[in-house]
């Protein structure tokens, strides 16, 4: 069974699982980067809720803290959040099959959210792009085209089918998966190690 890893660039939570996959060693995921302001927008929300909802939003930005200690993870509250990830995430539709998706997601989400940098200006992304070996100028201009905003805009209409809510959220089957807290039970069920299916028999 594959795990589909629908996350978006401007996500904390999304931050943490993505910088979590390769402490746990659990690679070979189906990346699905999206954006949560359609769907937002579809819930009546013209923000985040963490934004929108001002007790949340506190709490989120004394949670972020200790779950990026938890985690051994380096972490800075964004001077603005959340941040614009579109060109982030057209970046990312059109390289998530690359071998070096993972390196990019893990250096745009710290760029983000451990250097408060943004992830939205092309100098950013070129950079990202440039030091990981990559054409960056041929990239952006690829990701950027019409044909890949059009796949970009595809994708938001498969999270809305998928009845995506908010991000992280993982796909193991039929069985959907929400929140940071659920990337341990959504591998598991993904990809069944033989210590969970003791655990199941037992």
């Amino acid at each position: 069974m594959k795990l589909e890893f629908w996350f978006d660039f401007a996500s904390n939570y999304s931050y943490l699982s993505v910088m979590r996959l390769r402490q746990l060693g659990q690679t070979d995921v189906v990346w699905r980067p999206f954006l949560l302001g359609p769907i937002f927008k579809d819930a009546g929300w013209n923000n985040s809720p963490f934004v929108l909802q001002k007790d949340k939003g506190a709490y989120v930005w004394q949670d972020m803290p200790r779950q990026c200690a938890k985690y051994g993870l380096p972490w800075r509250q964004p001077s603005t959040f959340p941040r614009n990830s579109l060109l982030a995430a057209r970046i990312g539709i059109l390289c998530e099959e690359q071998p070096w998706m993972l390196d990019f997601c893990e250096r745009t989400m710290l760029a983000n959210f451990a250097d408060d940098r943004d992830i939205g200006s092309e100098q950013c992304m070129s950079e990202i792009l440039s030091a990981l070996g990559q054409d960056a100028e041929a990239i952006l201009r690829a990701a950027q085209a019409d044909d890949n905003k059009a796949r970009l805009r595809a994708r938001t209409e498969q999270a809305k089918a998928h009845r995506i809510f908010g991000a992280p959220t993982f796909l193991a089957g039929d069985a959907m998966f929400w929140g940071n807290d659920r990337l341990d039970d959504a591998l598991a069920m993904a990809f069944n190690s033989p210590q969970d299916s003791r655990k199941t028999a037992g």
